[in-house]
């Protein structure tokens, strides 16, 4: 019976074949290195072979004057990301849902969604080039007659820069989960709150909003796992030593510990201690969740 099944599904097993190996080979592959957080590791002498030392380098890492600020960094771009970044999404599949004029929709959803397919390396591009002293931005402010910014090397304004163009660059892509989600939504609601009076405000208050909450609530948790997962690439490409107070980020921090110094061991604990304090987001994300709503991953 269960041969029977899997053939008559084999299809769909084929096409989660290459997901599968992806996740097995370059994430589930690799948790075998995190012993090295725990060994005083050795290239010539290999993990299973290098001494034990324990805790001692989640101990130096929590003890280090360095981890606060670059745990507060992470985590105000994490939080900063969850406050702007996840909420824009929504919007926009909302105004998208109140449009009537279907050629235009497309236009403007295609327009939105190219921004995703640029490289991380050309969006850091064209943020040095358009905040540059010279650029784009100060250009435009010298014709208003405000005096040009160093916008890239004031730390101010790192996070502002970074989350703006995070949401650019995101925000059309994650709407096509939204905009599917408000598929599901039951039209026939929508036509008994017309003939109550309900005007388009209300029905997307009443309808739409808690048609996609369950989407809302899965993706948010999401989020919260993910909130000390900031991009590495694009924060390694505008990084300079005058931004260093808002840009200096634990992944970039592994980065120069690990590849940069070969200091393995420090950086896989260094990773690992991000990987539980993101863990600890994520549960507590989904166990609020489970209080105020029926919804949650388990």
């Amino acid at each position: 019976m269960i041969r029977r099944s899997i053939y008559q599904s084999r299809h769909f097993y084929l096409m989660f074949l290459l997901p599968f190996l992806y996740y097995f080979m370059f994430h589930y592959v690799p948790m075998y290195g995190v012993i090295i957080a725990f060994k005083d590791y050795n290239v010539f002498q290999g993990i299973m072979n290098s001494p034990w030392v324990g805790t001692r380098y989640f101990e130096k890492f929590l003890t280090d004057p360095y981890f606060y600020k670059i745990f507060k960094n992470t985590l105000l771009i994490g939080i900063y990301h969850i406050l702007f970044s996840f909420p824009a999404p929504i919007v926009l599949a909302l105004l998208f849902n109140e449009l009537t004029h279907l050629g235009f929709k497309r236009l403007v959803q295609t327009f939105s969604y190219l921004p995703h397919f640029l490289s991380t390396v050309v969006v850091a591009g064209m943020i040095v080039n358009f905040f540059a002293y010279n650029g784009i931005v100060n250009n435009v402010l010298g014709k208003l007659g405000i005096t040009p910014v160093h916008f890239l090397m004031l730390p101010e304004w790192f996070r502002s820069i970074y989350i703006s163009s995070e949401i650019w660059q995101s925000v059309g892509w994650g709407a096509i989960i939204y905009l599917a989600a408000l598929t599901s939504v039951d039209p026939q609601l929508y036509e008994a709150a017309k003939i109550d009076g309900a005007n388009r405000w209300k029905q997307m208050l009443h309808i739409t909003l808690p048609g996609i909450a369950p989407t809302i609530i899965i993706l948010f948790i999401f989020n919260c796992g993910s909130v000390m997962s900031v991009s590495f690439e694009k924060i390694l490409l505008l990084y300079n030593g005058s931004n260093a107070a808002a840009s200096d980020v634990i992944p970039l921090y592994v980065y120069r510990r690990g590849l940069v110094a070969s200091d393995f061991s420090y950086a896989t604990a260094v990773g690992l201690c991000n990987s539980l304090i993101a863990l600890f987001f994520l549960v507590s994300a989904n166990k609020l969740s489970k209080k105020v709503s029926e919804t949650s991953l388990w």
